[in-house]
């Protein structure tokens, strides 16, 4: 077992109202496929007095912000204080935390936002799990099928050299709390990200990146200093 890619390891689950889901799972991408039945289990007991739902199995907490203009399909579930802004699409499948940002134009499908996540500007994330307060900068994407359509790998060449057959075909990226991914930046399929990371404007990510490092470029990912 990878341990540095572990739910565990990547994400602080009293940040997020999805903690249940990650029950018996060691690995994050592991309840990709719960996601849409979780929200409508969790949706139904959610309580009437802070949520109102929407439409087919969409609860939106009564202080989140939703423009006129976005469109929501469920089953979703927006937590409170968070702002799904003008023309935000989201696809079906996802948790929006409290606090968290969808912007303008971004698109979510199967999706879990932990707490403060921001997804402000033009970005795409599907099928993907995204930490406490982790950022993707305007234009980022996950990129969630490989382009041969065969099933996606975790590949971890920066450490033990350990490759984990995932068994899925549409795998995004998972984003360890505090992850920082700057613009129009491409997280390729099966990416995985330690907490306090920071990535390049620009960067194509591929495999796994250990925790407090900066991704440069793929031949240049270094520890932070200590501050």
């Amino acid at each position: 077992m990878n341990e540095q890619i572990t739910i565990k390891e990547l994400f602080s689950l009293d940040k997020t109202i999805a903690t249940g889901i990650f029950e018996g799972a060691v690995y994050p991408w592991e309840v990709l496929s719960k996601i849409g039945d979780y929200i409508v289990e969790l949706g139904n007991s959610l309580p009437q007095k802070e949520y109102y739902k929407r439409g087919d199995n969409i609860w939106i907490h009564k202080e989140a912000t939703v423009f006129d203009s976005a469109y929501i399909a469920g089953p979703a579930i927006i937590c409170k204080g968070a702002e799904v802004r003008h023309c935000a699409f989201i696809r079906g499948k996802a948790v929006v935390g409290e606090n968290a940002v969808v912007g303008n134009s971004t698109e979510l499908k199967n999706v879990i936002l932990f707490d403060n996540v921001q997804v402000p500007h033009y970005n795409y994330v599907g099928d993907s799990i995204l930490g406490y307060k982790s950022h993707m900068g305007a234009g980022s994407i996950t990129s969630n099928v490989k382009s041969d359509k065969t099933l996606v790998v975790v590949k971890d060449k920066f450490d033990s050299g350990e490759e984990i057959e995932t068994g899925r075909k549409k795998f995004g990226a998972m984003l360890g709390d505090h992850v920082e991914v700057g613009c129009n930046s491409v997280l390729n399929p099966g990416t995985v990200i330690g907490r306090d990371c920071n990535v390049y404007p620009l960067s194509s990510v591929r495999g796994v990146i250990p925790a407090e490092h900066i991704f440069k470029d793929a031949q240049h990912v270094v520890k932070k200093e200590e501050k």
